[in-house]
């Protein structure tokens, strides 16, 4: 199987990097912090959504604000504490690529996104984050605006996700979506292709785009 793309956009937690660890122990801190009990809190997905549509639906609105202001301190000063590491296939695939090929879209915010990346050596020229956007994944406006941003029809984009509402985002943004099994078992990825990580995948890049395949 071969995918044609001009523009490749990805996720960043759990699709670049790993930071289940690090999410885990600064979100069941914050929970604690404003009095969530684990029921509430365990009925809440984490993955793949702003800090701030989370906070939303499990506090009222007066301390939304605060709140999100406290998870993105923690998650920033979690960072040098271990808890980011590259996944497997990301260095080898981002290296592989020119800066204007590649966006990273995330729904961390900026300062948390750039601690992130930072802490493992990625600098992607094109980065949109929740401070960007005022919809956040499965809504398609973060990779509508990734797209734009590099200049590249959507059609012509390629969204790498391991998050079901990320992967819906991309659908509804009319893109070709490729999902990875780092944080949800497959069965529950719904994408063009399923694969276990970027390790699974080569690129080559020509006059007429980018091209990604299943490696051998």
């Amino acid at each position: 199987m071969k995918i044609h793309a001009q523009a490749l956009l990805f996720d960043n937690d759990g699709t670049l990097v790993s930071t289940l660890e690090s999410v885990r122990r600064c979100w069941t801190r914050w929970a604690g912090e404003y009095g969530i009990t684990a029921e509430e809190f365990a009925r809440v997905e984490l993955h793949g959504r702003p800090a701030a549509e989370i906070a939303a639906d499990l506090l009222p609105a007066r301390v939304v604000p605060e709140a999100v202001a406290r998870i993105e301190e923690l998650e920033v000063e979690d960072v040098p504490d271990g808890g980011v590491h590259l996944l497997p296939g990301t260095r080898d695939l981002l290296d592989a690529l020119p800066a204007d090929r590649w966006a990273v879209v995330t729904s961390a915010t900026r300062r948390l996104a750039e601690a992130r990346l930072g802490a493992v050596g990625i600098l992607p020229k094109t980065l949109v984050a929740a401070d960007d956007i005022t919809r956040g994944k499965p809504d398609p406006e973060p990779y509508l605006l990734g797209a734009r941003a590099l200049g590249v029809d959507p059609a012509a984009c390629v969204v790498f996700e391991d998050a079901p509402a990320g992967l819906q985002a991309g659908r509804a943004a009319g893109m070709t979506t490729v999902a990875l099994a780092t944080t949800h078992p497959a069965g529950e990825l719904d994408a063009d292709l399923v694969v276990g990580d970027l390790s699974a995948l080569s690129v080559l890049v020509t006059d007429g785009g980018v091209e990604i395949s299943l490696r051998g």
